[in-house]
């Protein structure tokens, strides 16, 4: 009848205090326990003045472990909690709880790990139980295929971290990282190059850069929370292979000029990819693939400090995202408005392109880089890009008056700026490693251009007029044809 609506009752949620196994419950308390252990940790280690502790040829626990540990327990944490009631009532409910706090435990043991028979193996470790979640679900076809996808880019990621552990055994006669590092000055040559060539591809296929992005676009048959702990953890893993071993990297700067071009190709890549995507998961797949390239040209630059800082607030930032993707899916109906976008306007470009500079320059100020000639100059670059484009999107997508939204952006972004230089400089003091600049060369110049004219096309629409532009970055972003769900009574969890 007219004017009467009916309301469809799906049902309360689970309660899953009252329904979880014990093994998530007590994992769950286990690993914020964890968490506050970390945090204590953290908190001596800086009372103490940077005091390392170690178990000689074994572990070492410096600056950049206990931050991990506060990082990998926290972000662990939140997935256990949120697993509650996601999981609730699930076959696999148990067998994840448990591979989670393994991957966990993994971590924590690998950024401790001073062995390099250690390291190695729980490198192997962690892309094992990583495997395990995205095919959490035995019945369901695509997810074994997405597996075993993943699986393979681990092993293969494994062997070459072996390859360039055993070629920095022959090289230096170390069998521990520490032993590596200190004997870095007398490296060169042939079996360095092959460690280090190595230790760059184990990264980038750890952190899923382009050409070897298509086991993280295969995953998303991964539950959202084991999504959520891949792109805000697991990726990471290249970042910190990189600056556990910075000194063997920085030992050649033509080698910091490819990380940085490897780096550079999978950001715009990513980016690229992003603008095709409609889905909600392609789209922050993507969005990881470009941002850890983000974080491997900070590495190639020289400054390792920015390169943690990013994969921590990057992880922050991602974690969210995966968590809350179900919200951000809308139902709307034939020819309304899919979302509330305002025009920037002349008034709104000033507003971004100030708050842009003004974030580039505080930056600088704030941390001394780019105020001379080096590769500092590209990391400033990059704040003023990555400001510019936040302030867009708030210009554009707050639902709030145009004066209202002009005055709040560089409210908003330029406070955010000094909170970021405050990180950086905390996360750097923390470090075992000191930042390392190189010199300004053609390349740095050629990977400013291009990101310049990326970001300026994509938001000129270039990728959305030509079909064979959009085709392709369409096809490059598409995951596996075998982990791709047609029809949903392909997967029925009982």
């Amino acid at each position: 009848m007219s004017g009467e609506h009916s309301t469809t009752t799906v049902g309360s949620l689970p309660d899953a205090t009252a329904t979880s196994p014990l093994a998530p419950v007590a994992l769950t308390w286990l690993v914020w326990s964890l968490f506050v252990a970390s945090v204590a940790t953290l908190a001596v280690y800086v009372r103490t003045a940077g005091a390392s502790w170690a178990v000689p040829g074994v572990v070492a626990v410096d600056g950049l472990t206990v931050l991990l540990w506060v990082a990998v327990t926290f972000f662990s944490g939140i997935v256990h909690s949120y697993s509650r009631r996601y999981m609730a009532g699930s076959a696999h409910e148990t067998t994840f709880f448990y591979t989670v706090f393994g991957f966990t435990v993994a971590v924590m043991g690998l950024v401790a790990a001073d062995h390099v028979a250690l390291f190695g193996l729980l490198w192997l470790a962690m892309g094992l139980l990583m495997s395990r979640l995205v095919g959490i679900a035995d019945g369901w076809t695509q997810a074994q295929a997405a597996a075993r996808i993943a699986r393979t880019y681990f092993l293969a990621s494994s062997a070459l971290l072996g390859v360039a552990l055993t070629a920095l055994w022959w090289a230096t006669g170390a069998t521990t990282i520490t032993g590596i590092v200190a004997a870095t000055g007398s490296l060169g040559g042939p079996v360095w190059l092959v460690a280090a060539a190595a230790l760059v591809l184990a990264a980038m296929v750890q952190s899923a850069l382009v050409p070897f992005h298509g086991w993280l676009l295969s995953s998303m048959t991964a539950p959202t929370p084991a999504s959520a702990l891949m792109h805000a953890g697991f990726v990471n893993a290249g970042g910190i292979l990189l600056t556990r071993f910075a000194p063997v990297l920085t030992v050649d700067t033509t080698l910091m000029l490819a990380v940085v071009v490897v780096g550079a190709t999978s950001a715009v890549a990513g980016k690229l990819m992003k603008s095709v995507r409609t889905d909600i998961k392609g789209e922050l797949g993507c969005s990881t693939v470009g941002q850890m390239g983000f974080m491997i040209v900070q590495a190639g630059l020289g400054f390792f400090g920015a390169a943690v800082t990013h994969l921590i607030l990057h992880g922050c930032y991602k974690a969210y995202q995966f968590l809350s993707s179900g919200a951000r899916v809308e139902r709307t109906t034939p020819g309304a408005e899919a979302s509330a976008t305002s025009e920037t306007g002349v008034g709104g470009v000033v507003v971004t392109l100030l708050t842009g500079l003004v974030g580039g320059v505080l930056f600088a100020a704030l941390t001394g880089k780019g105020t001379t000639v080096d590769s500092g100059l590209l990391l400033v670059i990059f704040v003023v890009f990555t400001t510019l484009h936040a302030a867009r999107s708030a210009v554009r997508h707050t639902g709030l008056s145009a004066p209202v939204r002009y005055g709040a952006v560089p409210l908003v972004f330029v406070p955010a700026i000094v909170v970021y230089a405050g990180v950086y400089h905390a996360v750097s003091g923390l470090l075992p490693v000191a930042a390392a600049p190189t010199e300004l060369t053609a390349v740095h110049g050629l990977v400013a251009a291009v990101f310049i004219a990326v970001y300026v096309g994509t938001e000129a629409g270039i990728h959305e007029r030509s079909r064979w532009l959009y085709a392709t970055l369409l096809n490059a972003s598409q995951p596996a044809p075998d982990t791709v769900l047609t029809a949903t009574e392909e997967y029925d969890e009982r």
